[in-house]
This record gives structure tokens, sequence and C-alpha cells, in this order.
């Protein structure tokens, strides 16, 4: 395990929405600045909502929005509101036929035990004036914020939580913690200092998976020494995406724990050790500022700023070559940091002072194609950075989840008050049509929670500012869909040659099966406007959840069934636009998550995500799972930051081995397969420039639904793939499952042999 005072700041640029008309738009007014008086509430308080939950089994009284004003919370900081807020009942499995938006308007809200939000929920407060969560001196329980699964009674579970474990349960635990997805907690102030000093008082326990994310919460602890508050405890799970954090105080910013996790932009003060990692597979922090602090698997730190402190990084025990804690560090600013990596109790392993780390690593070291490791604490390779992917400082640019806090209630429109029904049966593509083509760049477009069917492709196009509610579904159904060789898209956004901004957050993007020829997204906007075009908290889901006809009742694990494919790709950024990713997991389920039991399915899905942007783009806490051809795959693009990428290969295979179900399509550049690529590729990079892979977790844990092959690592045999026209640089590379880690056209270099980690396999850098 690794403590470190990490406290990182990239200053995240604020969502600015700019006067733009879309192209065909018929409205004269251009959006313009956010009109907002200075005493008005949040827009999302005011804003009508007649969201609905479709497949619901009573839809028609099923509340999605609810404030907690609503049901009798004070937010006083007097009255205990505890009671006010919670709510709940329904079963302790996943669901996705009870979206929740929970929000808390401006105010003090004393709480005295945990504040329970459910999955498939969002815990959103007042973006202009966030609301404070005062754990009272008395609080008992895990966390401030916490989150239950689904049940008619919690009273048997004191100090409910996250995933909280069973009573008299030998440490087992209500939820699958790889299966905890679809949370997000935004726009709070979590105050602890009323809690005795002594007290192990925690902001959230953030036990979660995809789909998951914390941003814009501002965490205040006790300042006297040796007390024991921290600000998220993470003790497992298979994540995510945090950012927009900071610090105040506390034993320890963050203890946290999880396979992979993306972090941007967090500030940690005061804090005893601003962040300790007990285990992992791969995290990467991007944008970290630590001031004032005392002091995991593999950690990638990209654009540090650390002033004040005695030691920036520490392991728990010396690195032996054999990997005991990975570390990259790059562009790291230390002011006043005697030792940049210590090991406790022992020797200084990079001083510190007062200097900037360029580009260090400990561990495991690869350049072109050989296949000899080098282990290091040394200097390594710097990236190539394009300026285009970097911020007026110098760091990789950032860019906070758009809300909108300055905007008033009447430049939003409503979907739903034009004509669009979302309930998941009405064919809502003319109305949705009609919206985008009348409103972009002059509303910003409210789609209401529910579930859009469209049967054609639907344009959203530049100048388009849109945000669902609770993950609003639009679903793409019928025969458009349904031909591979004749491939078409669901969503297109902007037109091919498009200039301008698009701003999508909170949606989800799926399909109706069979859709075998579905382009999901076909994205074409191109943005001068760093981040102008961009996607939070936004997912393409195919199959596993009602309404896509692709549920374990048809689609069980094992079967071949044509009718089970779900989309020929999942997101196609083409090659005129640029893009800005951040927390967007594209999913082709591999277990089902509306029949109960989380029984697993075979669900078919060409591609992945496909580039073919000469950027910039920016890929912050993606994920892509289970396509039949590949993951992620590159084809002459340039200037792209990932960080960190994560993906699983299709459980399903090698029967039938890729391309089966589907067909090689060279006009989507798809990859050829030989007979002994018998799995998805979970990156395949062909002639591409300037890519810099910050962070990746890459695995593959079943053969034909058996795992055996984890044992000695030949539930596959290569996995991630560049060719020799291709300029890459490689850092923080975990593997689970594969024999080669990386290869470099399909011919095998780092031999997971090499880079044994605990469960997983890193190499800390490779390079051309």
């Amino acid at each position: 395990m690794l403590a470190f005072a990490l406290t990182l700041l990239a200053a995240a640029a604020a969502a600015v929405v700019r006067p733009v008309t879309a192209l065909g738009s018929s409205c004269s007014s251009p959006l313009g600045a956010g009109t907002a008086a200075p005493n008005d509430p949040y827009w999302l308080q005011n804003i009508k909502h007649q969201g609905i939950a479709a497949f619901n089994s009573n839809p028609s009284s099923y509340q999605v929005f609810r404030n907690v004003k609503d049901f009798g919370a004070k937010g006083d900081g007097v009255t205990d509101d505890t009671a006010a807020i919670k709510c709940g009942g329904g079963t302790c499995d996943s669901s996705t036929t009870t979206p929740a938006v929970v929000f808390f308007p401006q105010g003090t809200y004393k709480v005295s035990s945990p504040i329970i939000a459910y999955y498939y929920t969002q815990l959103i407060g007042d973006a202009r004036n966030p609301p404070i969560l005062l754990a009272d001196a008395t609080f008992t329980g895990m966390a401030v914020i916490a989150q239950v699964p689904l049940m008619a009674s919690t009273s048997s579970l004191p100090g409910a939580d996250a995933d909280p474990y069973i009573p008299n349960g030998g440490g087992a635990q209500w939820y699958v913690n790889q299966n905890n997805f679809f949370r997000s907690v935004r726009n709070f102030i979590i105050d602890l200092r009323q809690m005795p000093a002594s007290a192990s008082a925690t902001g959230i326990h953030w036990q979660v998976s995809q789909a998951t994310s914390l941003m814009n919460i501002v965490f205040q602890m006790s300042t006297a020494a040796g007390n024991a508050h921290q600000g998220i405890w993470m003790e497992n799970g298979s994540g995510g995406f945090m950012g927009d954090l900071v610090f105040n105080g506390g034993k320890y910013g963050l203890w946290v724990g999880n396979q992979q996790f993306t972090v941007r932009n967090i500030t940690v003060n005061n804090a005893d050790t601003a962040v300790y990692s007990i285990w992992n597979w791969g995290w990467t922090f991007q944008g970290v500022t630590i001031n004032n602090c005392q002091t995991v698997g593999a950690v990638a730190i990209i654009d540090a700023f650390a002033s004040n402190t005695p030691i920036f990084l520490r392991n728990s025990q010396p690195s032996n070559g054999k990997l005991a804690g990975s570390v990259v560090l790059n562009n790291v600013h230390l002011t006043n940091v005697p030792t940049a990596v210590g090991v406790v109790g022992g020797a200084t392993v990079l001083a510190g002072g007062t200097t900037t780390i360029d580009s260090w690593a400990q561990g495991n070291v690869f350049s072109g194609t050989s296949q000899s490791a080098k282990f290091v604490q040394a200097a390594v390779p710097a990236p190539t950075k394009a300026s285009s992917l970097l911020d007026s400082a110098g760091r990789i640019f950032g860019k906070m989840h758009p809300q909108y806090e300055d905007y008033a209630v009447d430049q939003f429109v409503s979907v739903r008050d034009q004509g669009a029904k979302g309930d998941g049966t009405t064919d809502d593509t003319a109305a949705l049509q009609a919206v985008f083509d009348k409103f972009s760049g002059c509303k910003i477009i409210f789609i209401d929670a529910g579930t859009y069917l469209v049967s054609n492709t639907l344009t959203i196009p530049a100048g388009t500012q849109v945000v669902g509610e609770a993950w609003s579904v639009i679903l793409g159904s019928g025969s458009a869909f349904q031909d591979q060789n004749n491939p078409k898209a669901v969503v297109r956004v902007g037109s091919p040659g498009d200039e301008g901004i698009v701003e999508i957050s909170d949606i989800i993007f799926s399909t109706r099966g069979p859709a075998a020829g579905a382009i999901v997204v076909e994205w074409n906007v191109h943005s001068n406007e760093q981040g102008g075009a961009g996607m939070w908290d936004s997912h393409i889901r195919l199959g596993g959840a009602a309404g896509t006809n692709l549920l374990v009742a048809n689609c069980p694990a094992g079967n071949t069934d044509a009718s089970c494919a779900a989309a020929f790709l999942a997101l196609h950024l083409t090659d005129q636009s640029n893009a800005y990713l951040e927390g967007t997991w594209v999913w082709t389920a591999d277990h089902d998550l509306d029949s109960g039991g989380s029984r697993q399915t075979s669900i078919f899905s060409g591609r992945g995500i496909l580039s073919e942007s000469a950027g910039p783009v920016w890929m912050i806490g993606t994920a892509s799972e289970h396509q039949t051809l590949y993951q992620y795959s590159l084809v002459n693009a340039k200037d792209h930051y990932l960080g960190l990428i994560q993906t699983e290969t299709p459980y399903y295979q090698p029967v039938p081995a890729p391309p089966a179900p589907f067909s090689v399509n060279s006009n989507f550049d798809d990859p050829s397969f030989s007979s002994s690529q018998t799995s998805a590729w979970a990156v395949h990079i062909t002639n591409s420039q300037d890519i810099i892979i910050f962070g990746a977790g890459l695995y593959s844990f079943f053969q034909n639904y058996g795992q055996t092959c984890l044992d000695n690592n030949t539930c596959q045999s290569q996995i991630f793939d560049i060719d020799t026209a291709s300029t890459v640089f490689v850092y923080s590379l975990s593997t689970v499952g594969v024999t080669w880690q990386l290869s470099v056209s399909e011919q095998g270099v780092i031999p997971a042999s090499a880079g044994p980690n605990g469960f997983a396999e890193t190499a800390s850098v490779w390079t051309r």
C-alpha cells in the first residue's frame, strides 16, 4: 500500500455557454449568458418536473424528482433532518426502473445518521449555493453520505451506507461491489467538525463501480492533532470517476482502495495524509494540489502541486523489482517538500525540495520491441503533449461537468413540454428532432427523465447544450438499425463538417434489440474552443436493462441468437471531430440489471469506441467493456489523452471467436483477426500520433464463462496492440488474465510474467 500527501489542482474551466446559434436552427435570439438574478434558486429546483420511469411497474405515480424540503427537511442547521431525507423501499438488487434525483436546496441540513442514496440515484445540491450537510455531534454510522441497496427496511442496518455489511454476515455485503453502478453525488459541503476529533468521522463511503461520480464537493474536517476524520472512505469496488473536490483537515483526505479509478482536480489542505491508498490495480490522479499535509497497485500522477509537506509520496515497503508499488509521476511541482518519494521507516527514493519532477517512474520500463524489462526508480521518457491538450498553465486540460448555475428557468426548454413522451413505447423521433431544430443554440434543452424511443437517426446540431434527468435514455429501435452491412447512426452529434459547441450531460444512449446495424453515437462536431464539444456523466448502455429486449430471459449466457445483437459500433469519433469525454462508460451488458440476481447474459455489440479524430481528444475516466472486436480503436488519430481507461473482454469468447457474430468491415478500419487472436482487442492503435495513455486497466476474466484461465494468465494471449507507424506513450498499464500485456504489430512485447503486482500485472512505462 502507498500513502501520499497528494494535493493536486488543475483548475477546472468553468462551463461557459457562448452565443452560438445551431446550424439549421429557426431561433433568432442566441442563448448568450445566464440571466438568473443573484437571489434566484438554482434552475433545477424550479423547472417543471414531469419526468417518468418508463418501465417502472407504476410509472404514472412514481416520483423521479424529490426535493428534500417537500419531504419535511428544514435545512435550518438546527432541526435534525435525517428522517425527512431518508426514503426508500423495494429490493436489494440492481434496477434501472427506479431512477431518482434527490435535490437539496440551499441550506444547512443537520443529520445524525447516514443519508441513504439508492441504486440509480443522483444526489444533487444547489449548484449556486451548495447546501451544507452537517454531521451532528451525536452522529452514528459509517458516513454522512452513503448508499444502501433498495430493501423494504433498513432498520436492521445501523449506519446504512453504500454497500452495507450484513449483520452477523461474516463480512458479506449486500451488493457485489463490482456491480454497484449508476450513482452520482454533486454540489455539497460536508461538515464533520461538530463530531469529536477522535471519532472515525467520514464524509462519504463510496464503494462503487462504473457510471459513478462525485463532483463539486467540499469536505470540512477537524484540524486537531491526532484527529481521526476522513473525507472519502472506499475499501473496494470497480470504479469510476470523481473530480473537482476539496478536502480541508482530517487524518486522511481520501482513504481509498478500488480496482481502478480516475480522479481529476482535487485539493487537500491541512490533512495528516492527503491520500492513503490501501490497494488498487491502477489509479490516475490528474491535477492534484496538496498544501500543508504530512505525508498503491499502480499510481499515476500528472500535473500535481504540493507545498509545505514533508513527503509527497510514500511506499509502505521498499520496491524490490517485483513492482511493490508502481509509480509514475509527470509534471509534479514541489515547494518545500523535502522528500518526493520515500518508504515508511526507510530510505528516500527521490529527493524533493523546491523542484519540478518532469517525468519519473518506479517500476518496469519497456521500449520498442524489446521484451526485457528494466526496473528503475529514475527519470523516464516524457510524453509528447500537443499544445491543444494543455491549459494555459501547461497542464492537461480539464473541464467541470456543466451545471448552468447562472441560467434562469426560462432559458431551458423541456422536451416533454414540446410533445415528446419518453414512455419507451411512443416513437419520439420527430418530436425530439423538432426540439433540437427549433431550440438548439437558443435554449438549454432539458430531456425530462424517461426513455425516448427513436426509429431513425436523431441529429443533435452544433450549438446544443442538453442535460438529462436521472440519466434520461435515448433508445434506438427498429428496422433502420438492424443491418450490420448498412450501419446507421442512432444519434448523430453534429453533421459532418459542423463547427461549434456541444455539451451533453446525464444521458444514456441505448438500443432495443435486435440492432446489429446501430452506430449508437456518431460524433461529428468540431469545436475551436477547448472542451467545447463534450460529454459528461453520460453513458452508452447496451442490453441488460428494461426496455432493451436484451435480458436474461431471451439472451442468457451461452446463446448465439442473432436477435441478441445490440449494436454495430457504440461511439464513433469521426475524422474531423474533436471531443472531451469525462466519466463515459460504454458497456455491453454481461449481466441483467433488472431481472434479479445479476444473471449473466450473452449480448453482442461489434465495436466499442472508434476514434479517427485528429484531436484534441480527452478521454478522462472512460471505460469500454464486452464489445466483440475491440473496446478502443484509434485509427489515423492524433493528439489524444486517455487516463485512466478500463476494459473487459466479452465473457463468451472464444465461443464464438471475433469477429463473429459480426464481419470485418474495412469501411470502419476494423482490425483483422488471425486464428490465434480468439478474443477482442482491448486497445488497437493504427497509424496514430502523439497518443498519451496515462493509466490503463485491461482485463480478461473469462474464457467461455470459465475462469480457470486466470490461474496462468491464459484467458487470452494478446490484448493491446500498437502498429509500428504509431507514436504512443503508455504509463501505468495493468492487465489481468493475459499472456502479453502489450504487442507491437501483433507480436508480443511485454510479457505479463515480468510484472506481477498482486492480482494484476503492471508495466510502468512503454515508449516507442
